[in-house]
């Protein structure tokens, strides 16, 4: 595959706020949860917000629960102050123009709080059932950077023309465009080195990887440090401070027990076919393991963690709130929910 030139112009553009607010901080969010059932959601989603927690994600995956736009859009109308975005929304499951136009509807009756996170899909049979083809890799990543710039098109002020496709007619300018300033922060999904990282460095607000194969391949602290000084090298070459780009990681599924005994059978409540396609990413254990776990990887160079929690799982999240993200930082990374240390068991000899 053949590296694309990084585009000096492309990547000097403003600090997000919320990256900004984000730097030297610890910081977590919520993804997933329950899929299907609207009061379920709602309750979920205010529960996350009521904890403290910085954001909340939805997946896209529409052939196996809502819709993700449809759903962000319901969730911002029940919430104040959660960022909101999908993680991740694919490229290819709506034209630039339709994610454009969903993306601002979103920021807008969410009063700004939307990130927009693309992938190039990974879910071959995801594809077939929605009746799309599934392109090859370099095609799904090209894609991606493609989608980005065509998007912040179509929200300027000057129509917007395929680079991929030329002969492709204009795109037009969309209004009412999002609301937020200066603009929608975007997020790229993936830990290719060669192409995602780039794009990332390039275009992007903020990355995001996990311990899996298809979302990133970071499956330790070594993997991390590394695709993270990849990042900084991509940066630099742009003439960037990385700090510029929050950097984001995913665990799926996120699973908390106050004892061994109610982790297992929380664990083995899960679907097999889930516990196994999610090994790699699974982040299983007791308050204090899970802190261990972020705070390694918090040293490697992470700073914010969103929790992928399988379905109605209310008792991972209070776990989280109640005992790991204060533990992570003397301030308790602004959740609400700040205990002192020296109350947890576990930090009682």
């Amino acid at each position: 595959m053949t590296e694309p030139e990084i585009n000096l112009v492309e990547a000097h553009r403003e600090v997000h706020p919320w990256v900004a607010a984000n730097q030297g901080r610890i910081q977590f969010g919520i993804a997933y949860g329950p899929r299907t059932d609207w009061p379920e959601v709602r309750a979920f989603v205010q529960l996350v917000e009521r904890l403290g927690f910085d954001s909340y994600w939805v997946m896209d995956h529409p052939a196996s629960g809502f819709d993700a736009w449809s759903s962000l859009a319901a969730i911002a109308a029940v919430t104040n102050r959660l960022r909101l975005g999908p993680l991740v929304s694919c490229v290819y499951y709506r034209s630039p123009e339709m994610l454009a136009r969903l993306a601002a509807d979103v920021d807008r009756t969410s009063g700004g709080r939307l990130v927009l996170g693309v992938g190039g899909g990974n879910h071959e049979q995801e594809f077939s059932k929605l009746g799309i083809p599934f392109p090859a890799t370099a095609e799904r990543l090209n894609a991606v950077a493609e989608t980005v710039r065509t998007v912040r098109a179509i929200w300027g002020e000057h129509p917007a023309i395929s680079e991929l496709d030329p002969g492709r007619p204009r795109t037009s300018t969309i209004r009412p465009g999002p609301i937020q300033q200066p603009h929608v922060p975007i997020l790229i999904a993936g830990g290719g080195e060669r192409v995602t990282l780039r794009q990332v460095a390039e275009l992007a607000d903020a990355s995001n990887f996990s311990p899996h194969a298809k979302a990133g391949g970071a499956y330790g602290v070594e993997e991390v440090r590394h695709k993270l000084t990849v990042l900084r090298n991509y940066c630099c070459q742009l003439g960037r401070p990385s700090e510029d780009v929050l950097r984001t990681q995913v665990a799926v599924p996120v699973v908390l027990a106050e004892t061994p005994e109610a982790l297992e059978a929380k664990v083995m409540a899960i679907p097999e076919s889930v516990r196994r396609g999610y090994a790699s990413s699974t982040l299983a254990c007791l308050p204090e393991d899970a802190v261990s776990y972020y705070r390694d990887l918090v040293e490697a160079g992470l700073t914010y963690f969103i929790a992928g929690v399988y379905g109605n799982d209310t008792e991972t999240v209070r776990l989280l709130a109640e005992w790991v993200v204060p533990a992570l930082s003397a301030e308790g990374s602004g959740m609400a929910t700040q205990r002192n240390f020296e109350e947890m068991d576990f930090y009682r000899s």
